[in-house]
């Protein structure tokens, strides 16, 4: 991919997507069901040649002023579809993404610029540089609040909630001690992807998808909530979304692309 075609994406991807998919044992029509599309303030893309400082004033103004609600609109909107319809399946089940979705890597980010750097320390926040992977050793990551209020709507009303992430087995236990720490107690399953996985993160995360609803005993993924398209993209195994994709665009993910 050439650069200003990578930069126009980056305003132009999405980043809190929910899919919201009819189970197969819905009566009511998906124009019945389905949630409205929700408002938001993603900017419009520069005209070309991009210019990475322009692209950069672009995201921190949008998190500053717009994020928080956007975020919060979108979250409500599945929120409200969760509680509408999770009596309708059997053993319903939503699938939750972590990183820039129900956990923010901001500090991060911010410290590095934007850019992202695998190894290396993260000791002097906000100060960078911060490498991601000490980042997540750290179990520091606050909660995306709408996304614990999702949480817990989910829970009270009788939906599990799966983690599916792109984050490797070797950061599992951080992983669980951040979620604890966040806010997120009580969750069903969480799922690491194998530390040696060569699929893509969409190919594993569709696999995993797939095995939730087909193993024995099965959940019904009503919705699946993530910052990436590789979220979403691959759909579940019985349940096709017959929901149109609902997009945010968020600061902290698109340029990560993670």
């Amino acid at each position: 991919m050439k650069r200003t075609d990578r930069n126009r994406n980056l305003l132009i991807a999405a980043s809190v997507v929910a899919s919201l998919a009819m189970a197969p044992g819905l009566t009511l029509a998906a124009a019945d069901v389905c949630p409205a599309p929700v408002a938001d303030h993603i900017p419009q893309a520069p005209s070309s040649p991009l210019n990475l400082g322009t692209i950069k004033k672009l995201l921190f103004d949008y998190h500053t002023m717009y994020y928080n609600d956007d975020v919060a609109a979108g979250f409500e909107s599945a929120k409200t579809f969760i509680e509408q319809n999770a009596a309708r399946s059997n053993r319903p089940a939503i699938v939750l993404d972590i990183d820039e979705t129900s956990l923010t890597n901001w500090p991060n980010l911010a410290a590095d610029d934007f850019g992202f750097i695998a190894d290396g320390s993260c000791d002097v926040l906000p100060a960078g540089p911060c490498g991601f992977n000490r980042w997540i050793l750290k179990s520091s990551a606050e909660a995306i609040e709408p996304a614990r209020k999702l949480f817990e709507a989910a829970k009270l009303n009788g939906v599990a909630v799966i983690f599916i992430t792109g984050r490797p087995d070797k950061q599992r236990d951080a992983t669980i001690v951040n979620l604890d720490h966040a806010g997120f107690d009580g969750w069903t399953e969480l799922r690491t992807r194998p530390d040696r996985d060569e699929r893509t993160v969409q190919d594993y995360k569709t696999a995993e998808r797939i095995k939730v609803e087909a193993e024995p005993e099965g959940y019904t993924v009503i919705a699946n909530v993530g910052d990436q398209m590789s979220d979403i993209d691959g759909g579940m195994a019985a349940a096709p979304s017959r929901c149109p994709t609902r997009s945010i665009l968020s600061a902290e993910a698109i340029w990560r692309g993670r």
